[in-house]
């Protein structure tokens, strides 16, 4: 994972619609960058609907929420539209974001060993600097967690 205090790598992907959003387009505001592995899985969909639950709260801190994961546009456009997520879903089938986040890495299931995402969150700051990371979150908890860590509003 990259370390609080560093730079965020910039980026530029393809959300849900195609529209090309970068991570420099969010100056100014915080940003909650969180990776996934899979569209319409149990466990990614239950954060997903965690953040779309909380979405109204991320938006009274000025925090915008935004998911990386490997799927396509519209695989994306499909979840958000079944799910009514209100927030950014970024393609990166390339693995170019996932990897300079390192969020690209062994993963263990029943004894098997491969390649995924690691389910893991960034809080980044308005200056574009990771103010928090947070490794192997739990889907139904991250959201929460985030919303305590932010200062009353």
């Amino acid at each position: 994972m990259l370390q609080s205090g560093s730079k965020a790598p910039d980026f530029t992907l393809s959300d849900q619609n195609g529209n090309t959003v970068s991570l420099s387009d969010f100056r100014g505001k915080k940003v909650v960058l969180y990776f996934y592995s899979k569209d319409n899985t149990p466990g990614c969909t239950r954060q997903a609907c965690a953040f779309a639950g909380a979405y109204e709260a991320f938006k009274n801190h000025n925090v915008v929420v935004v998911g990386v994961s490997k799927d396509s546009v519209a695989s994306h456009r499909k979840f958000v539209e079944k799910h009514n997520l209100p927030f950014i879903l970024l393609s990166d089938p390339e693995l170019v974001v996932i990897q300079a986040y390192d969020v690209w890495q062994e993963k263990k299931l029943y004894g098997k060993v491969s390649m995924g995402v690691v389910r893991s969150t960034y809080i980044i700051d308005e200056d574009g600097v990771i103010e928090k990371a947070m490794p192997k979150v739990k889907p139904d908890t991250n959201a929460a967690e985030i919303l305590a860590y932010l200062p009353a509003k």
